[in-house]
């Protein structure tokens, strides 16, 4: 196991709603998302999805076609607060997400991102070699200003309804894009670099750690009430290099990041697509919650690394996911006994308000396909809530 240099997390931290002190935002209504971040008993199991604002919502389309490109949409302040709140209108979700791309902290290093329509993110100026590397620096933060500027304006837009989630790409999952140029099938180029020339290799990540940081901490003092790094790539890693790597670089991340802003404490979220092998070596990280991709048993996680009643530990992580995104395309039955199968899956529920204890955020095990029927997203949702309040009535 990794021996990672951590402060503690908050381990009793409490769910605090926002204040008068914190920019004049509405105080936070529903805070179930929050609570059971900090491992705190929630009269629900709170949910929200990875992508939830997307091209599954006929909103969402229409708003981008106004927009005229991905960029043009992510780029304005009002578009990317209307499509934010777009899911919202249709779901009883319990938080909102910023709409943005785990690909604007490369971009503000002028790497020159793209998107085509119907095709994945292009860089115009991929790095490749030794000078491009040394090139490479952190960004100032005022190319990105449109991203602080969304996210006030989505905070203000909630009106406290719900949480906000700002977040990014995990130091090592940008670096495969950086080198890559776009997305890749068998990451060759990069992994050739890593094996070839893993000072480089080194060099890039510390650059995009420290980035990253920086980008989240603005995010949070713009209004975030959590943030989350997406480290999508983690599991295309061998073992060892995943520790190197991926793992190393996000705890410095999160060693930098605010614990809390306005005097309200900031949860933190890690999710590692392809990482379930290595969960106890993440429980080490300095955050709070740690989601899970699909292929990972929901009960066993929690053995794992979810801690028990009355624990403090800084090892005892909340966890969020992880259901199969393709559930989605079965009739709404099937979508109903699936949710109940996870939720059941989690073990017995935690409901004692004065201790800390496991939690679930249910969720996507990855984001949710652009085919998605939207009544399907309605069944889910209405499933989640259902049966996770009948588990607390047996309680």
């Amino acid at each position: 196991m990794s021996n990672l240099a951590i402060t503690p997390p908050h381990a009793t931290s409490q769910a605090q709603p926002a204040g008068p002190a914190d920019k004049g935002y509405a105080a936070l209504r529903n805070d179930s998302f929050i609570k059971a971040c900090w491992r705190q008993a929630t009269d629900h199991t709170p949910m929200w999805l990875m992508r939830q604002a997307g091209r599954y919502l006929p909103e969402y389309c229409a708003t981008r076609a106004k927009a005229g490109s991905f960029m043009g949409l992510a780029t304005n302040v009002d578009f990317a607060t209307e499509v934010t709140l777009q899911p919202l209108e249709r779901y009883a979700l319990d938080a909102a997400i910023l709409f943005s791309d785990i690909l604007t902290v490369p971009d503000a290093m002028g790497l020159g991102l793209s998107f085509a329509q119907g095709e994945g993110p292009k860089f115009a100026t991929p790095v490749r070699d030794e000078a491009a590397v040394a090139a490479l620096a952190v960004p100032d933060m005022a190319k990105l200003q449109y991203v602080f500027d969304a996210v006030s304006s989505i905070r203000r837009a909630l009106q406290g309804r719900v949480p906000l989630i700002g977040f990014s790409g995990s130091p090592w999952t940008l670096a495969c894009y950086m080198v890559e140029g776009g997305g890749s099938d068998d990451y060759r180029l990069v992994k050739s670099m890593l094996y070839s020339r893993p000072d480089l290799m080194h060099r890039m990540l510390a650059i995009n750690a420290d980035s990253v940081a920086a980008y989240l901490n603005a995010q949070i003092e713009a209004g975030a009430q959590a943030v989350m790094v997406f480290d999508s790539w983690g599991g295309v890693l061998a073992d060892g290099a995943f520790q190197r790597f991926s793992l190393a670089y996000t705890q410095r991340v999160l060693a930098q990041l605010h614990r809390s802003h306005a005097g309200v404490d900031i949860p933190r979220l890690v999710f590692t697509k392809g990482g379930g092998l290595w969960l106890e070596e993440m429980a080490q990280l300095d955050c709070e919650v740690l989601g899970l991709d699909w292929t990972v048993n929901l009960g066993q996680a929690r053995a794992r690394v979810g801690g028990s009643v009355g624990d403090t530990s800084r090892w005892a992580k909340a966890l969020q996911g992880n259901l199969d995104p393709n559930v989605l395309f079965a009739p709404p039955a099937q979508i109903d006994a699936e949710v109940a199968r996870l939720l059941e899956s989690f073990g017995p529920v935690h409901t004692d308000p004065h201790l800390s204890g496991p939690t679930h955020i249910f969720n996507l095990g990855h984001g949710i396909s652009q085919f998605t029927p939207p009544e399907h997203v309605s069944a889910l949702v209405e499933s989640v809530h259902l049966h996770s309040r009948r588990l607390r009535q047996r309680v």
